[in-house]
């Protein structure tokens, strides 16, 4: 099992570390939305992997999966209609200058 896994774990790894850098660095909000679905479809990939290629091989991880992929696509139209919302009342999308729930 290990040595057919491994390539899907490693390509998963490094979808989710690349979503994790442009989460935590960049300042435009639509960037940050793209790198946390980013992550979340290198989870998918995990649970994909696992459910086809682990010891007891079921479809629970794909199903799993799905839910997943609904979940995501509803994060990202609220998502990007808070931005569209943001833009339009603050005229900027960077989300170091969203403070206005601190005043």
């Amino acid at each position: 099992m290990g040595n057919i896994i491994t390539p899907y774990l490693t390509l998963a790894a490094i979808l989710f570390c690349i979503g994790l850098y442009g989460a935590l660095t960049k300042k435009n909000g639509v960037i940050v939305l793209l790198s946390i679905e980013l992550m979340l479809n290198a989870v998918n990939l995990n649970l994909i992997a696992f459910s086809k290629l682990g010891d007891h091989p079921a479809l629970t991880g794909q199903i799993f999966s799905l839910f997943n992929i609904t979940i995501a696509a509803a994060e990202a139209a609220v998502g990007i209609a808070i931005l569209i919302t943001i833009y339009r009342n603050k005229g900027t999308v960077d989300v170091t200058d969203l403070d206005s729930m601190k005043r």
